[in-house]
């Protein structure tokens, strides 16, 4: 799987899962998921996400301080997902 497919695999799951109003082709690579001028993702949809990046794609993420890292953007999921499968 090449990079910008996983990214829409990514997107396509996080509207899957957390009941977005708008398409996968909207989210930025990007943009950031919370906080200020973001996605405005709350706790709910990081622990969704969490649970959605197990199951999809086999990427654990063993507490908040490295879900922080992970679940800034979809490239930051993308690449923590690329990592597991070297």
């Amino acid at each position: 799987m090449d990079e910008s497919e996983l990214k829409k695999k990514i997107k396509e799951m996080m509207v899957e899962n957390l009941m977005l109003k708008i398409s996968p082709a909207e989210i930025g690579d990007d943009q950031p998921l919370f906080g200020p001028n973001s996605l405005g993702l709350d706790s709910v949809d990081a622990l969704q996400l969490v649970v959605a990046l197990d199951k999809n794609f086999g990427l654990k993420i063993p507490d908040p301080a490295a879900a922080k890292k992970i679940l800034e953007s979809v490239n930051t999921m993308a690449a923590a997902v690329r990592d597991l499968q070297k």
